[in-house]
């Protein structure tokens, strides 16, 4: 395989995992394996949140830092995030189906441009404010101090940027992190312990531990964990804020929806198509913020089906090894939990989920079965497979 990793990362170094229990990550292009890591365990996750909250109590460590220190400290990740931004782009692609137009504009750059932006956050935040009091005698002090130890638990759709989304304002505050990365995505966050390595945080300020339901739940109610962070779907979300709420722990969900697209009886359809497309449709319509569905009045129903993005010629999915990376797909081969849309050409687990939790009547108005895997020989390349 071609990303193979034997170790965690814990404590700012590669250690060997507690058990010879792995992750394979295949490519959702040909579900063909790319890569292995390491799965972490109850006793994995121990070792990362120690090595993290060694890191948060040291009394000269990371929390007790200027705040410009720890920016300065952040642009240097930024930096080595940026020497490998290609890499990221292309290691997600291959792990997600994102299409590479998408991956080089989002994974390659998002992730140094939030870190530099709470670099700057964290250098003109006072870290303490003196107010009126409110009873207008004396005077109010406000101190910003860092929360603790954090866990960041980040799904597949937008990898990088999603972990950089926790990172960021965790690293600027002065909070240490225990990462667990998506299954589907392990290696990228793989590739950003590589890069926080090179870029010279101390150890233990970023774990990563990829894991399983259980050890992630294990994570969640950890005893050295002082805050959750989480974004994913809204049964877990709902479960994790049950075991928070028990325990009295600080927690950011962000969770999914049903956002819905709605045409107005006097909408003009065709100048909008490519923001209708980009409204639903982004990295194959797995991104949190698009509509989901679209709501239509029933005089235009048939003109609405004829006009969705998934039914213009111009909307092409290649079923061929390698597809997400051609710079004119707008679609690729991507993994769905998507209920009422599926991306043109999910995996096989997935697309059997969709349409199993299709109701009736509903019916699908574009696409057809699903294209086969591509058989590749070595030095070759697949003819191109086009379909709607």
């Amino acid at each position: 395989m071609e990303h193979t990793y034997d170790s965690l990362f814990i404590g700012g170094d590669w250690v060997a995992p507690s058990s010879a229990a792995t992750i394979t990550v295949a490519s959702a292009t040909t579900e063909e394996p790319i890569g292995r890591v390491p799965e972490a365990v109850s006793a994995d996750v121990d070792a990362a949140v120690a090595a993290a909250r060694s890191a948060f109590d040291d009394p000269t460590g990371w929390a007790t830092w200027e705040p410009g220190r720890r920016a300065e400290a952040m642009e240097r990740l930024a930096d080595m995030l940026g020497k490998r931004g290609e890499q990221f782009a292309q290691l997600v692609s291959r792990e997600n189906g994102m299409p590479i137009v998408t991956s080089r504009r989002s994974e390659a750059v998002i992730g140094a441009a939030v870190l530099r932006y709470y670099a700057a956050l964290a250098r003109q935040t006072g870290v303490e404010e003196s107010r009126p009091a409110v009873a207008g005698n004396g005077t109010t002090v406000v101190r910003r101090t860092p929360v603790g130890v954090v866990a960041a638990i980040v799904p597949w759709n937008f990898p990088q940027t999603l972990t950089m989304f926790k990172l960021g304002p965790a690293l600027a505050a002065g909070c240490t992190i225990v990462l667990k990365p998506a299954r589907e995505t392990a290696l990228d966050a793989f590739l950003l312990a590589e890069a926080v390595r090179e870029a010279g945080l101390p150890p233990g300020v970023v774990n990563v531990v990829p894991a399983d339901r259980e050890a992630s739940g294990y994570l969640v109610g950890h005893p050295g964990v002082d805050k959750v962070a989480f974004t994913g779907s809204t049964a877990t979300g709902r479960a994790i804020a049950e075991q928070c709420g028990r325990l009295l722990r600080p927690v950011t969900l962000e969770l999914g929806g049903k956002s819905a697209a709605i045409v107005l009886d006097d909408a003009d359809l065709e100048p909008n198509l490519d923001a209708f497309f980009r409204a639903t449709l982004n990295n194959n319509g797995q991104t949190c913020l698009i509509g989901t569905r679209v709501l239509a009045p029933r005089s235009r129903y048939g003109e609405v089906v004829a006009r969705c993005p998934t039914a213009r010629p111009s909307c092409r999915v290649r079923a061929r090894t390698g597809s997400t990376a051609r710079r004119t797909n707008r679609l690729g081969r991507g993994r769905s939990t998507c209920r009422r849309m599926p991306p043109p050409v999910p995996t096989r687990p997935t697309r059997r989920r969709t349409t199993d939790q299709m109701p009736e009547p509903a019916h699908s108005d574009a696409g057809g079965p699903r294209p086969p895997v591509p058989t590749v020989r070595k030095g070759r390349r697949c003819r191109a497979d086009r379909w709607v």
